[in-house]
């Protein structure tokens, strides 16, 4: 468990994937055992803000790690939990609004916003896999906002013109919401798996006097992989090798010599 708090501690510390990935490829071996798999895990997701005026998704890139905690009773039911450190969310195409510059508002008054939210989100699911490899997982996941704002872009003799306004301040720090996923789980090599899951917000994505029902929506299409599972498999047999040579069975131990 220390081990555990210790990796999901550095990720949270840590800005860039690369180093992520990085520290992944060290650490992974110590995490995996039997009933506990440790991964990367990365895709694509489709974003929107439910009950706004906009015209399309907010499509983006996400990446992340994973546990399954698997029980001990039934290997088939399991936590999967985790941290997804780039997952960005939002809406494209909303109308632009004002922004209290009369000269920024004239330049982007035929353009168009979009508007990007990034979250650390932390998923705690309960999973259950199937015999066939098939699983379906479900349960409550929450976010940490790191970033938001939006993008006015509009064209001006063939070229884009783009400004970017801070809106922090006006998003909720913390989101939750409800996930729930279907995925397969490949049963060659360390065990790559594939999911698509959804995520339904449940709290309202602007504060103060922004609309209160405005709440994050967001598909996930994701491919995960153990990190260090073949090497920690591979320290259990050594480990097992070992043991059997100290301790023999009483009719294979030597007799003693008389």
């Amino acid at each position: 468990m220390k081990k555990i708090i210790l990796i999901v501690f550095t990720f949270f510390c840590i800005s860039s994937a690369q180093s992520q990935v990085l520290i992944s490829l060290i650490f992974g071996d110590k995490l995996n055992s039997e009933f506990l798999e440790f991964g990367l895990e990365g895709g694509v997701n489709f974003s929107t803000i439910s009950n706004m005026d906009s015209s399309g998704t907010n499509p983006g890139f996400n990446l992340g790690f994973y546990f399954d905690l698997r029980s001990r009773k039934n290997p088939a039911w399991m936590i999967n939990t985790g941290v997804i450190v780039k997952s960005p969310m939002g809406a494209q195409g909303i109308p632009v609004y004002p922004t209290g510059d009369a000269n920024l508002d004239n330049t982007f008054v035929g353009g168009s916003v979009n508007r990007e939210i990034r979250y650390f989100n932390v998923p705690i699911l309960i999973k259950y896999q199937f015999k066939n490899n098939i699983y379906v997982k479900a349960g409550p996941q929450f976010g940490l906002l790191a970033k938001a704002f939006d993008e006015f872009k509009d064209e001006y003799e063939k070229d884009d013109i783009i400004y970017k306004r801070n809106i922090r301040d006006q998003i909720h720090v913390i989101d939750a919401g409800l996930a729930a996923g279907l995925g397969y789980h490949l049963n060659v090599g360390n065990g790559l798996n594939f999911t698509v899951q959804y995520y339904y917000g449940l709290v309202t994505v602007m504060k103060g006097d922004g609309p209160n029902n405005q709440y994050n929506r967001s598909w996930y299409i994701t491919a995960g992989i153990p990190i260090g599972k073949g090497k920690a498999a591979q320290r259990k047999a050594e480990k097992e090798a070992e043991l059997n040579k100290i301790i023999l069975p009483e009719d294979e131990k030597p007799l003693p010599k008389n």
